[in-house]
């Protein structure tokens, strides 16, 4: 674990001899460009309320007769109201080793992956064969081949479906697979891909382990899985690639544009420790400092080379990582105080599911209803490296 201090951000200018960069001209937005078709979530069924989980948490990360106030307090002050697990609550404390757990987060990855996949692709009204790039991202287990290596054979994927299995980006990684896949599409407009992400949390949560960052975790993370798939600019209103459906045109949001950016020196803000136990989980107190001091600038600065400000998105879709991250977003944003209920909602009901959770806010939103056409949406994220993904949108 970390020392907790909020590392100084020294910003990289260019030398005195340097010529000065031009500015960045952002690309006029496409009417064809990339579109998102269909969001579904898969959550397993074991779902329990905060308070079920608070006893028996601390019972798998403290001594006993350990004091439980610091339980206590961060369960009670995390914004979770319910959450999913992988395993009943009463198997964790069976689980032993790391290779156990691991074998569980593949075991119940494929299921929950395929559920989500094969909704998704059901809402786009899509087959499996019509999927040209598969993206797929995990922070909570491996395996080789990948699980979406695995997953390819048994839903009867083609056998030249492109595959980029990503792992190390975490909570970021639902946004950031997104821009990928915008990426992919920009090139190839006739194709179809799809990210999946899967996220099984609580198989990370380290057996006697009682240091804070633990028992946040303890008190944060739920598990689930969700599929996106987004069509290229050609698409619309016809099939893709070597599968044989004809669907019209989707109702989701065009992907305008992406940017990525990574802030130095604070590698060792969030991520994980990696050894005999698995995956043990670093979350410094300082990442809500470095979103108000930093993240808003960056975000400014994305949305004035499309000619927009803060005032201009109507839809926020904003990672849950906890309510101290959603205010400290608020704050630096200047936002309202409606502007981040649905990542509110979200993380009441199922708790942070890192890459998963961006995705489980869309589907909320286009199933509640859809932004009226013209919105803009920003989706963005936080995850380590420390890095952020912003993804604008329009409806």
């Amino acid at each position: 674990m970390n020392d907790m201090r909020v590392p100084v951000l020294v910003e990289h200018a260019p030398s005195p001899s340097a010529p000065a960069s031009p500015a960045r001209r952002a690309s006029p937005p496409s009417a064809s460009g990339p579109r998102i078709a269909a969001v579904r979530c898969a959550l397993p069924p074991h779902r329990y309320a905060q308070h079920e989980l608070t006893g028996p948490i601390g019972d798998l990360c403290l001594s006993p007769g350990a004091d439980r106030a610091l339980l206590h307090r961060v369960h009670a002050s995390a914004g979770v109201g319910t959450r999913h697990l992988a395993l009943p609550i009463e198997r964790y404390a069976r689980l032993g080793d790391f290779g156990r757990s691991n074998d569980a987060w593949l075991e119940t990855g494929l299921e929950l992956g395929e559920e989500a996949l094969s909704g998704a692709l059901r809402e786009a009204g899509l087959a499996p064969a019509d999927v040209d790039l598969l993206v797929f991202a995990s922070i909570t287990g491996v395996a080789a081949p990948s699980l979406d290596a695995r997953l390819a054979g048994r839903m009867g994927l083609r056998p030249d479906v492109k595959r980029i299995p990503l792992f190390g980006l975490g909570c970021v990684a639902g946004a950031a697979g997104l821009a990928r896949v915008h990426d992919h599409l920009r090139g190839h407009p006739d194709d179809t891909a799809v990210l999946l992400t899967v996220e099984l949390c609580s198989l990370t949560l380290q057996r006697g382990d009682s240091s804070r960052a633990n028992l946040v975790a303890g008190a944060l993370f739920g598990d689930g899985a969700a599929a996106l798939v987004a069509r290229g600019g050609n698409t619309d209103g016809g099939s893709s690639g070597g599968g044989s459906s004809t669907v019209a045109p989707a109702a989701g949001p065009r992907v305008v544009a992406t940017r990525s950016h990574l802030y130095p020196g604070t590698e060792r803000l969030l991520g994980w420790e990696i050894g005999a136990a698995g995956f043990r989980v670093v979350i410094d107190a300082g990442v809500p400092d470095i979103v108000r001091d930093h993240f808003g600038r960056h975000l400014r600065a994305f949305l004035a080379e499309h000619e927009l400000t803060v005032d201009d998105i109507g839809t926020w879709i904003c990672h849950p990582g906890g309510p101290r991250i959603l205010s400290a977003v608020s704050e630096t944003l200047g936002l309202s105080e409606d502007a981040l209920d649905c990542s509110r909602r979200s993380l009441a009901a199922v708790g942070n599911m890192s890459s998963v959770s961006v995705l489980h806010i869309l589907e909320g939103i286009r199933a509640r209803r859809a932004p009226e056409p013209g919105t803009w949406g920003l989706l963005l994220a936080m995850g380590p490296g420390f890095c952020s993904e912003l993804v604008l949108l329009r409806w």
